[in-house]
Order: structure tokens, then C-alpha cells, then sequence
């Protein structure tokens, strides 16, 4: 009965519920292949949402994550289609080192300069945005000027299941370890919870931040590569408004806006709990158009649960133990 209680239990029994309620409408649904496409559909979100959680965690927000992912894409797909006997390795790591360097601007702002993380990341935003259209000169990059194996890699599969899949996989595992078990993680709850505190007992917040928009920023461009690739075309306007929907998914997950609260588990169902939505409403033919509508009215009920849950249990407080761990890691 008290795991029923947790709110991870609550949503995964939602997440089941909620198939098997479109299945009973469309049976299509429940078959195997289209439960992979389930899966599949919804790793970049479960990797942006893992992300995303570590630096709400920290009382902050990445705005820009979406565009980090639109222009880090398009630096992929036009070194892909330019130089097209380039390594796919390589490609993949100027992404994702494209991604970090935009994400440690956004840790550098936040953590040395300490502005406000919803101010810095609105305006980069909008700059990284831009940068795509100037990269691009607003052309396309169709799925004919890329080379196969570029399109290819996110779809083929090991062991029936895509790369996207163990990407994501190994993404998920990787948080779990940083936020469960690492110094590193320790120090970005205890952060979220008492900031003043943290820095009291020697928590380099700073450097902290610095890293956790960067790893945020390396994630996306990570994302950036598996998106234009997974569809085959990269544009200007690539995961337009994306980043709402990856920080809807950690808010549905658990993950309180406040900071100093969430799990990897949470990020994780909120991120499926939103793909689940998005691949119903086509199958039992509802107007995409609700979609937004739905989304939204999720997201409101789960800001009052957690806003109830936190009046009722306050916020997480790191053990005595975790704090002096925390010390001695400066």
C-alpha cells in the first residue's frame, strides 16, 4: 500500500492504464511493433528530460535546450551532407561538443555571473535560435543529401532493440548513478534545498552550475545528431517550442519547480506518460489540435499534486551524512 502511494507507482499504473485504454479502442496500439514505436518515439525526450531534471534540481531551468538541439543539429546535418565521408563518430562528438559549449554560456552566466536562469536561457534562446537560420542561410537538409549510415544509425537495432533505445538506456543509467550515488549530484540537491546553506558548508556552486548546464547543453546536442537523423531533414525551426514539453514531462514526473526535489524515475514516466499521449491521440483519431489542450490541463493537475505534496511533506532534506560528504568533496 505505501508504494501505491508514491507518486513514480501512480503515474507508471496511469502509464498502463492509459494504453490499455487506447488498446481497447484501437488494438492496433497494443501490438509489439507499435509499442517499440512507443519506446523509440519517446527516448530524446527521456534524455532531455533527465537533463532538464538535474538543473531544476538546482532551482534553475534550461530554456534552451531545444534550440541547442536545432542548432547542433544542423551543424551535424551540414558537415554530414558537405562532407559525407566524414566518420559518423566524429559527427556525433561535434554535436555533442557543439551542444556542451552552448550549455557551459548558459553555466557560466548562471553560476560566475549569477543571473537568473530563466532570464539567461530565454535570451540564448532566442540567440541559438538565430544561429541556426545565419549556419543554414534558412535552407533545408533533406534526407537525399545525407549520407545512409548517417540516417541510418538511430533506427537499426541490437538485440530488437533501435540505438535510440539503448542510448537512452545507457542515458537513464548514467543519471541514476550521478544523482543517486555521486558527489557530484549530492551537492545539486543540496543546492535546490539550501543554497545559502550549500555554500556555507563549502559547495562550489558556482563550478556546480557551470557543469550541470553544460552536461544539460551536451545532452541536447547529443539530441541534435539523433533528431535530424531520425527524420531525416533538418530545417530552422527543428523542435520548435520542445523545451516546454520537456520540462512539462519533468513536471508531471515529480520534479518540484522549487528545486531540491525529483528522481530519475520521475523524468523518466513523465517523459513516456507525454510520448504515450502524443502516439494515442493519432491512433484513436483526435484532432492533434487537443493535444496542447491536454498536455496543458496534465501539466496544471500535476503542479497542484506537487504542490500539495509539498505543503504536506516539505521539502527534501539531504541526511546529515550526504551534507558532510558534500563538504569533504571540495
Amino acid at each position: 500500500m505505501n508504494l501505491l502511494k508514491q507518486r513514480e507507482a501512480q503515474l507508471a499504473l496511469s502509464i498502463v492504464a492509459l494504453i490499455l485504454l487506447v488498446g481497447m479502442r484501437a488494438p492496433v496500439f497494443l501490438t509489439l511493433p507499435s509499442l517499440g514505436n512507443l519506446l523509440t518515439d519517446s527516448t530524446l525526450l527521456i534524455m532531455l528530460a533527465l537533463a532538464q531534471m538535474l538543473v531544476i534540481v538546482t532551482r534553475g531551468v534550461d530554456l534552451s535546450v531545444a534550440s541547442n538541439l536545432a542548432l547542433s543539429g544542423m551543424a551535424a546535418a551540414l558537415i554530414a551532407s558537405r562532407a559525407p565521408d566524414t566518420p559518423l563518430i566524429v559527427i556525433v562528438l561535434v554535436a555533442t561538443a557543439l551542444g556542451l559549449v552552448l550549455g557551459l554560456v548558459n553555466g557560466w552566466l548562471i553560476g560566475y555571473l549569477q543571473l537568473p536562469p530563466i532570464v539567461v536561457t530565454l535570451g540564448t534562446m532566442s540567440v541559438y535560435r538565430g544561429l541556426v537560420f545565419v549556419l543554414s542561410g534558412g535552407a533545408w537538409v533533406n534526407s537525399h543529401q545525407m549520407p545512409a549510415n548517417f540516417i541510418a544509425f538511430p533506427l537499426e537495432r541490437f538485440l530488437g532493440l533501435t540505438h535510440l533505445v539503448w542510448i537512452a538506456a545507457v542515458a537513464v543509467l548514467v543519471a541514476w548513478y550521478v544523482a543517486r550515488y555521486s558527489r557530484f549530484g549530492r551537492d545539486l540537491y543540496a543546492i535546490g534545498n539550501e543554497p545559502h546553506s550549500a555554500r556555507y558548508v563549502g559547495i562550489p556552486i558556482a563550478r556546480r552550475l557551470l557543469w550541470t548546464y553544460g552536461l544539460s547543453g551536451a545532452v541536447a546536442g547529443l539530441c541534435g545528431y539523433l533528431w535530424v537523423a531520425r527524420y531525416a531533414v533538418a530545417y530552422t525551426e527543428i523542435a520548435y517550442g520542445f523545451e516546454f514539453t520537456v520540462i512539462a514531462a519533468c513536471v508531471i514526473g515529480g520534479i518540484s519547480i522549487a528545486g531540491g526535489s525529483g528522481s530519475v524515475l520521475g523524468a523518466v514516466l513523465g517523459a513516456l506518460f507525454l510520448a504515450v499521449i502524443g502516439n494515442a491521440l493519432p491512433v484513436v483519431k483526435v484532432s492533434p489540435f487537443w493535444q496542447s489542450a491536454l498536455t496543458g490541463i496534465v501539466i496544471l493537475a500535476a503542479v497542484l499534486i506537487n504542490a500539495r505534496g509539498s505543503r504536506s511533506k516539505g521539502r527534501q532534506i539531504l541526511p546529515l551524512h550526504l551534507t558532510n560528504t558534500a563538504r569533504s568533496a571540495v
